[in-house]
């Protein structure tokens, strides 16, 4: 490996990391709500799932027994390793797939490369998106790179569900237990390595829980008859579960002690190393959260911290809860249950 290579440092070469740099949702919505309407299920029926939900993915249905996942997401660096950069952002696209129920088919690299960047680091990037993508059996098959001053990476994923199957945000039922299947404080974390304050076995265990893949968590979700469900990114634990009750026919209650952080999140925590994004959520999705139990600002901003490549949020009937544990449990896959939807509208901390 030459000294270039060892020297570059690919976060100082992002404005924002990872999903923190995504717009902030009050400006998405405002960007979207104006032509939202133009592709509706009335002009196209077989599109089961499109902006007008805002899920996921969208979801185009071929026939009775197969329908199309469409997603894409790319982002600028988040870690410093350019393999583990790769990684992860695939890990991250492919995620969308799985949040809705499906199983990946085929994905196209889309990426921004400055063009100092040496060739032997954006090998690298690549040949991380192309490793994870093969370990989700999921051949990456072309793609489109441009000029740009800030690097950034991604994948545009095409899965397939069965329409019956598909897990939406929107379903969710009172009396669901709601399962989270990877702790939260990923931002908080890779923060603290940007400004060096980040203990090195710390980050490389927020590291490898980013690079792994929600496969296995789905698959489960899918075979206990799960309806509702998405993963846990930019927007935080807050804001990607208001998502799931935004109809405001339903609520979640959490536990506070359930939910699962990093490890040592105290530390980092204490430090205010949060991203700029966990301000940006908190400021939006603040007023839909009631907190029952007396947690300090940090505490209540680590709600708030943007995820990247974070865990499945699960809505998972009672009468199947064990059912799934038990799966989860034998195929080594983490679970927390953390909270349960419940009649009263809104999201409420105890």
């Amino acid at each position: 490996m030459s000294e270039e290579k060892k020297a570059i440092k690919l976060t100082e070469l992002a404005f924002c990391a990872g999903c923190a740099a995504k717009l902030r949702a009050e400006v998405l919505m405002d960007v979207i709500n104006p032509f939202g309407g133009l592709f509706n299920q009335n002009e196209f029926p077989q599109l089961l799932i499109g902006l007008e939900e805002a899920d996921d993915a969208a979801v185009y249905k071929l026939n009775d027994e197969q329908a199309l996942v469409f997603t894409t997401d790319f982002f600028p660096p988040i870690v410093d390793n350019p393999y583990d950069y790769g990684a992860i952002a695939a890990a991250n696209s492919i995620s969308d797939i799985y949040a809705m129920g499906g199983k990946p088919l085929m994905a196209l690299n889309i990426t921004d490369m400055p063009t100092n960047l040496p060739v032997e680091v954006i090998a690298d990037i690549f040949r991380g998106g192309a490793e994870k993508a093969k370990e989700a059996g999921c051949p990456i098959v072309g793609g489109h790179t441009v000029r740009d001053q800030e690097p950034k990476y991604g994948l545009a994923v095409v899965g397939t569900v069965h329409p019956d199957r598909i897990l939406y945000k929107g379903k969710l039922k009172v009396g669901d237990k709601m399962v989270l299947t990877k702790p939260i404080g990923f931002g908080l974390m890779t923060t603290a390595n940007k400004n060096g304050s980040a203990d090195s076995e710390d980050f490389q265990k927020t590291v490898d829980w980013m690079k792994k893949l929600n496969k296995t968590a789905s698959e489960l979700a899918v075979s206990v008859g799960c309806h509702s469900g998405t993963d846990v990114t930019g927007f935080s634990l807050m804001g990607h579960s208001w998502e799931m009750i935004r109809s405001g026919k339903i609520g979640l209650r959490y536990d506070w002690d359930a939910i699962p952080k990093i490890d040592h999140y105290e530390k980092y925590m204490n430090m205010w190393l949060f991203p700029g994004g966990a301000t940006d959520n908190r400021n939006y999705y603040g007023d839909k959260v009631t907190f029952k139990i007396a947690l300090s600002e940090q505490q209540q901003m680590m709600l708030f911290d943007p995820q990247t490549s974070g865990g499945l949020l699960l809505g998972i009937g009672s009468d199947r809860l064990d059912e799934f544990l038990e799966k989860a449990k034998k195929s080594g896959q983490s679970a927390w249950v953390i909270g349960e939807a419940v009649e009263k509208p809104g999201i409420e901390i105890i």
